[in-house]
C-alpha cells in the first residue's frame, strides 16, 4: 500500500517490565463516577447514570513527560483516574464476564481545561477542546491484569509539588469497572487497545507553569507530569 502523506505511528503504552508496548486504539473517560467530585462538580450522583466522552489516543503522554501549558485556557485542572485496557473486545459485554475482557491497569491524570469545559456546560456544548485537546491524557506504563488481580479497593490519590490535592479509594466508584464496561459495550464495540479512564475522585484542581503532579494507585506505581511553560 502507498500512502498519500506520511502515516502516524501507532500510538502505544509502555508495559511495566517488558520491551512490548501496547496499541493503544480508542480512549474512552468515564463523567463524574466519584460522588464527592460529582458533587463538586454541581451534580447529583444519585440520579445519574454513567455518562462517557472521549480523548484522541495520540493525546497520551508518558510518565515522567513534561506538558507545555496547553493554548485557549486560563484554569488546567489534574484529575487522576484508573485506566483499564481492553484485551479483548466486544459487545454487550454482561458484568459479570467484564474483567475477561481487560488486560490490564495503569494511571492517568485526565487534564482539562476547566475554563473550557465550563462554557461549553452552560451553552449545551460538546466538551471535545476541554478534554481532547494535545496531550491532555498522561499515562503510566501498563501492569498486566494476571500479574496485579483487579484492583476494586486501595487509594487514588495526586499531589502538587508534594502537596496532596486529591486523596480516594477506589472502592468509592460509583460504577465499578465491571459496570462501566458493561454500561459502555451497550453502545458501542470495544476492541483490543482501548483504554478506559475511569473517573476521577473529588480535589481537582488547577495546575500553572512550574506544577509537578505525582499520581498514584495502589499496586499501579506513580505517574510523575511535569507542567511546562505555554507552547510557542
Amino acid at each position: 500500500m502507498t500512502w498519500a502523506i506520511p502515516c502516524p505511528l501507532q500510538p502505544s503504552l509502555a508495559i511495566a517490565g517488558s520491551a512490548e508496548r501496547f496499541p493503544v486504539r480508542r480512549i474512552y473517560c468515564v463523567g463524574q463516577n466519584y460522588a464527592a467530585h460529582a458533587r463538586e462538580m454541581g451534580s447529583n450522583p444519585d440520579r445519574e447514570p454513567p455518562f462517557f466522552f472521549s480523548k484522541p489516543a495520540d493525546a497520551m503522554v508518558p510518565d515522567g513527560a513534561t506538558v507545555p501549558y496547553p493554548p485557549g485556557t486560563e484554569n488546567l485542572h489534574h484529575e487522576v483516574e484508573l485506566v483499564v485496557a481492553i484485551g479483548v473486545g466486544g459487545t454487550n459485554i454482561s458484568v459479570e464476564t467484564a474483567l475477561n475482557h481487560v488486560w490490564g491497569y495503569a494511571i492517568g491524570n485526565d487534564l482539562t481545561r476547566r475554563d473550557l469545559q465550563a462554557e461549553a456546560k452552560k451553552i449545551g456544548r460538546p466538551w471535545d477542546m476541554a478534554k481532547g485537546f494535545d496531550l491532555s491524557a498522561p499515562c503510566g506504563d501498563l501492569r498486566p491484569a494476571a500479574a496485579t488481580g483487579h484492583p476494586s479497593a486501595g487509594y487514588i490519590r495526586l499531589s502538587v509539588n508534594d502537596k496532596t490535592r486529591q486523596s480516594s479509594d477506589l472502592s468509592d466508584l460509583i460504577w465499578s469497572v465491571p459496570e462501566v464496561i458493561a454500561h459502555l459495550s451497550s453502545t458501542i464495540t470495544l476492541a483490543p487497545g482501548d483504554l478506559i479512564f475511569t473517573g476521577t475522585p473529588e480535589g481537582v484542581g488547577a495546575l500553572v507553569p512550574g506544577d509537578t503532579c505525582v499520581a498514584e494507585i495502589s499496586g499501579l506505581g506513580q505517574l510523575t507530569t511535569h507542567i511546562g511553560s505555554a507552547a510557542s
